[in-house]
């Protein structure tokens, strides 16, 4: 047993017997040395959320806002940090174990490029859960469990609704290069796409960029009738960029933002794959309090999956409430 989990099965165990206490006598009591036994009070522990973002990206704002709130509802500090390098990232998770964080809340865009700083955590005995992306290698890297959707089942399903709305030659538009998640969506596309798919990179760091981009491949071929983007300010781009070429391209996007429902409620977007951001912080934190207090773990080996839902005209107004409030 790890000697983090044995202290907290400890403290687990003397916040029980505290509490039998005070259902026999009646008394209210309060746990101490990292029991459980009050609700919401601060438990000394801190989780390092570190993800590959650029700073202010609306996406992990949602994310981080999920973890915090949980971290408050426990009484746990969360901490976040990102850097979409690889090295950079996998710096930031060293400085945490050096900090002697309590768990890690990791995207893995580049698995290979942070095996090395998640193989440090966990010989520091310092769990881990993966996020977003990296579902694949999560467990072989010592992660305790994996939460986000299934990139390629949500690309599928994306390819089907671009199908049904008669799509024939879509973009794939991908943002970070070498993200393998990014990959598998297009790829997920490609497959149940009735036409062609042809991949688009640009660079999420410079959404004007993008935007000319995007606007610069459907002025070269009209005959394009479907953009897929990966991410929502990506879409929003997009969306523009198909009114600036007078093209008819059928606009699709991953993930929900306040300027994305709104895009899909008028009809300049289709739909928008909801991988629900809020659900990759919030969980994570929540499966560290049960593997700290009752030596839970969540998933069976398996990923735990917040999506794909979807988001279309039909539904837009009710996800649109909660993404003004920066929960979707």
């Amino acid at each position: 047993m790890p000697a983090r989990w044995a202290a907290a099965a400890a403290g687990g165990a003397a916040a029980l017997a505290l509490l039998t206490l005070s259902a026999c006598t009646g008394q209210p009591v309060t746990a101490t040395s990292g029991g459980t036994a009050q609700a919401g009070a601060d438990t000394g522990r801190t989780y390092a959320l570190v993800v590959h973002a650029v700073p202010g990206d609306a996406f992990w704002d949602v994310v981080k806002s999920g973890a915090q709130a949980a971290g408050a509802l426990y009484g746990s500090t969360v901490t976040y940090q990102g850097d979409p390098d690889v090295q950079k990232q996998s710096q930031l998770i060293e400085t945490a174990i050096a900090d002697n964080v309590d768990g890690i809340i990791v995207s893995m865009a580049n698995p290979d490029g942070l095996s090395g700083a998640l193989a440090d955590a966990v010989a520091a005995d310092i769990p881990i859960i993966t996020i977003n992306s990296g579902a694949e290698e999560s467990a072989a890297l010592g992660a305790l469990t994996h939460v986000g959707q299934g990139e390629y089942l949500a690309g599928q399903g994306a390819g089907t609704k671009l199908t049904e709305a008669g799509a024939k030659k879509v973009l794939c538009v991908i943002h970070e290069a070498g993200n393998a998640g990014l990959e598998d969506r297009c790829a997920g596309a490609a497959d149940t796409l009735d036409g062609s798919m042809t991949n688009l990179q640009v660079d999420i760091a410079n959404l004007a960029d993008a935007q000319n981009t995007i606007k610069s491949a459907l002025l070269a071929d009209p005959t394009i009738d479907g953009v897929l983007t990966l991410n929502s300010a990506v879409g929003v781009a997009a969306a523009q960029a198909q009114v600036e070429a007078g093209s008819d391209a059928q606009i699709g996007t991953f993930d929900v933002s306040a300027d994305v429902t709104r895009l899909i409620a008028d009809g300049s977007i289709l739909f928008a794959v909801d991988q629900q951001p809020y659900l990759q912080g919030y969980l994570p934190v929540s499966f560290f309090e049960l593997f700290y207090t009752n030596g839970n773990v969540v998933g069976g080996s398996q990923p735990v999956y917040s999506g794909p839902g979807f988001v279309t005209k039909e539904n837009a107004g009710q996800v649109a409430t909660f993404a003004g409030l920066g929960t979707r």
